[in-house]
């Protein structure tokens, strides 16, 4: 993967590179894009992210050749305040007032969402004027492609008022409209930015779901939502530890899987069912966890905290075996990928690939999600599809999101 950019800050050098290509660049402050002598022209975008593990927002500022090379230029994180973490989790249910309710907290999202971007324009020391589209994929509170509909909060004209700066949103609706999943959309960037031409690789992104992206040489990209990731780990974390998140995965490495358990885990009819396919909250809650509990009840937390481990490890294991046989690489982002417990388990259990960070492809692991939001704004601007029909199983090639112009 190659970036031959030029940036505010200075030359960017491209992704496997010893240094800067020759030459010499000038720019005109006052565009919004910068122009290079030798007449490729770089536009900027901001990618943002707020997942399934309701973390916070992970924002990017992306810098964009014209013949689509790209650099990440600066990153930035807001956390979610446990009020807005709490009010995504009630509206994943059916509950009283959801309208209001749901039209307050996209409010409260956009205004984090514009503190992501001004964070974001800070740590590069750029100005809004010079970006051309934020890409903001808001946050998911249903996700119902059977039923022809999935929910992402985030008042984007509200995003677009308060920065200054158009905005590009929606990004799963219209695949869903075209007989889609709608998810997972990583996959299309994730083959304009990681494809090899000789080597097979499978990206596997753990946020709160874990998805995989296959890139097998001729053949079409692969993907789909393989099960939960981070979700239920957190939530049972939380539940027994009052902590966020399960640091490092110590605590589940200090219990032991329960095999039985596991395989009741794993009987659920969504790991055996086909790609096409994407999930998320509606499906994998904690309620669906302690319903499966029955049973198991002398089983200690941190032994429950192993087994889900172990869930996830497998879920991603399973459709590694089964749908990328070919592929000896395997590439982890997402917050899921600073499980260090995760990770050796995972290596444990496929020893036959090499297993490493999306860092070692150019992109650290926080930033792989947000920057396929930039690529998909582009996209959009671009009238250039942004999904892959062999992956969300949509009608054909779309053109996502709709535009909040500033």
């Amino acid at each position: 993967m190659r970036s031959d950019l030029c940036s505010e800050a200075g030359f960017v050098a491209p992704f496997g590179s010893e240094g800067p290509d020759p030459g010499y660049f000038s720019w005109d402050q006052d565009l919004k894009s910068t122009k290079c002598i030798n007449q490729v022209m770089t536009e900027y975008f901001i990618g943002m992210m707020s997942g399934t593990s309701l973390d916070g927002v992970d924002a990017v500022l992306c810098s964009f050749a014209a013949d689509g090379h790209f650099n990440v230029l600066a990153d930035y994180a807001v956390s979610y305040p446990a009020e807005i973490r709490q009010q995504v989790l009630s509206l994943q249910d059916i509950g009283i007032d959801e309208l209001r309710r749901a039209a307050r907290l996209g409010n409260q999202l956009a205004d984090l969402y514009a503190a992501a971007v001004q964070g974001v324009l800070q740590t590069a020391g750029f100005r809004a004027a010079q970006i051309r589209t934020i890409g903001c994929h808001g946050q998911t509170v249903r996700h119902a492609p059977l039923d022809g509909y999935t929910v992402q909060l985030g008042n984007l004209a509200r995003l677009a008022e308060s920065t200054g700066i158009d905005v590009a949103g929606d990004f799963r609706s219209r695949d869903v409209a075209a007989g889609g999943q709608g998810a997972p959309l990583v996959p299309a960037f994730h083959q304009a930015v990681f494809a090899h031409a000789d080597h097979a690789r499978v990206i596997v992104n753990i946020g709160g779901i874990s998805n995989l992206t296959i890139l097998i040489p001729g053949t079409p990209a692969g993907g789909f939502d393989c099960g939960p990731g981070n979700m239920l780990l957190d939530a049972w974390c939380q539940l027994h530890q009052g902590l966020a998140y399960d640091q490092a995965g110590a605590w589940a490495a200090s219990g032991q899987p329960n095999t039985d358990l596991l395989s009741v885990l794993l009987d659920d009819p969504y790991f055996s069912a086909p790609p096409p396919k994407s999930t998320g909250r509606d499906l994998f809650s904690l309620e669906w966890l302690q319903t499966r509990l029955t049973g198991f009840e002398s089983l200690s937390a941190a032994d429950v905290q192993a087994t889900l481990l172990a869930q996830t490890v497998q879920c991603i294991a399973i459709a590694i075996e089964d749908f990328a046989t070919e592929a000896r690489e395997v590439y982890l982002c997402g917050g899921g990928a600073h499980n260090l417990e995760l990770v050796t388990r995972l290596k444990q259990r496929l020893p036959t690939r090499h297993i490493e960070s999306s860092a070692a492809l150019g992109l650290p692991v926080h930033q792989v999600e947000a920057a396929a939001f930039a690529w998909l704004a582009r996209q959009l601007l671009a009238r250039l599809p942004g999904n892959l029909p062999e992956v969300t199983g949509a009608q054909g090639l779309r053109v996502l999101g709709a535009l909040y112009p500033r």
